[in-house]
């Protein structure tokens, strides 16, 4: 049979040989297009996705192969490298310690400031004329007649309300404004963090483990009989002895929170549900009441605890590291700049930022097509991508 096929190939015009190559060719094109559809669909499956991932992150820090290929003498020189850098990694660490003592020494300059900023916003002190006339930028200058009709709505405001104390609802509006932390909030939330007074920042003593407090500090309330509600992040500048490599810093290892002395009946943290029950025997119904926790921006006082082992379950790991982050923005971010998250000009200026990097990656998504678009075997049809509304999120 194959001397048969071998026969008709030789007695094939060659004309019909090219013919023949042709349709393998397209053939082999359509063979292409539609694994690259199914490599598509395959890749916008989550499942598949999340099964591809966790393989990938298996294969991280597993040799290629490269270092067993290298000759032993080169090993050797190798091993010493890695010995230097885990001195260097050490060296690291004694500089992050310096660096919080900086942040130390810092904080006590920032304070006295800080202090005025919480006596205006809880009307404890009045700034002086001086103290509050502030330059416009030259974009922002108004004409004579434009300041003074400005100046005409807010007399006739000011006379519609009563003369407001301080800076009302400061803290609470910096909260709305910002979108990590807006998230934690409930709607029964609101009317407690409107006696919300300051929010402070202590780091730990020298000599002591690093560490840092956020302080929130409130008037008295019909809410809880507290004053001041703390919360204690611990941190580690230290390389991990059974992974060196790893150490970029600082991190938080663990925090604790402070009991919260809730008035009865105004505890948010936690609400009432009832539930029906009935009797198998005698079919009879009853209504149990029940408390289950709710969501409110105050579980933040009671994070969940990391055990001695430190293996924790994948929910509460999602729920510290979150906290972790939380901590890390109101420390650098919030207490610092709280007036500007309050007017919404550091908003602007992280949303700039994100811009500039949407840009970029845009950016590197034109220079991708129009390389595409330059290369002759390039089909678009073939590289067409799903509809928006189609992707998997």
């Amino acid at each position: 049979m194959a001397d048969l096929d071998n026969k008709d190939q030789a007695e094939m015009d060659p004309a019909d040989m090219e013919d023949v190559e042709e349709v393998e060719e397209e053939e082999t094109g359509e063979d292409n297009s539609k694994a690259r559809q199914l490599t598509m669909q395959m890749m916008q499956n989550p499942q598949i996705l999340a099964a591809l991932q966790e393989r990938l992150d298996g294969l991280v820090g597993s040799p290629s192969g490269y270092m067993e290929s290298l000759p032993k003498v080169v090993k050797r020189r190798v091993n010493a490298l890695k010995n230097l850098q885990v001195k260097c990694a050490h060296i690291e660490a004694k500089f992050y310690e310096e660096v919080h003592e900086l942040e130390r020494k810092y904080a006590a300059l920032y304070q006295p400031l800080f202090d005025k900023r919480s006596e205006i916003v809880r009307a404890a002190y009045e700034p002086t004329d001086e103290e509050c006339e502030w330059k416009q930028d030259e974009e922002e200058e108004l004409t004579e007649e434009m300041k003074e009709k400005a100046k005409v709505e807010e007399e006739k405001k000011d006379e519609e309300k009563e003369d407001p104390k301080g800076i009302p609802e400061f803290w609470l509006t910096v909260f709305k404004n910002v979108d990590l932390l807006s998230e934690m909030l409930q709607e029964h939330d609101e009317p407690i963090l409107k006696h919300l007074q300051d929010i402070k920042v202590k780091f730990s003593d020298a000599g002591q483990p690093m560490s840092f407090t956020l302080e929130f500090h409130f008037e008295p309330n019909e809410f809880f009989t507290n004053t001041l509600l703390t919360k204690t992040y611990k941190m580690r500048s230290e390389p991990d002895e059974s992974d060196p490599f790893s150490f970029d810093g600082p991190e938080i290892m663990g925090c604790t929170g402070c009991s919260i002395d809730w008035v009865k009946g105004k505890n948010v943290t936690l609400k009432t549900i009832k539930k029906k029950q009935k009797h198998k025997g005698r079919g009879t119904v009853r209504t149990v009441t029940k408390t289950v926790p709710n969501d409110s921006f105050f579980n933040f006082f009671s994070p969940p605890e990391v055990p001695e082992g430190g293996e924790m379950d994948e929910d509460s790991e999602a729920v510290l590291a979150a906290d972790f982050e939380i901590g890390h923005f109101i420390r650098e971010r919030i207490v610092p700049r709280a007036v500007l998250y309050f007017t919404g000009e550091a908003i602007e200026d992280d949303d700039d930022d994100y811009d500039e990097e949407g840009e970029e990656a845009d950016d590197e998504e034109g220079e991708e097509e129009a390389d595409e678009e330059n290369d002759p075997d390039y089909e678009p049809k073939k590289d067409a991508k799903p509809p928006e509304e189609c992707k998997q999120q």
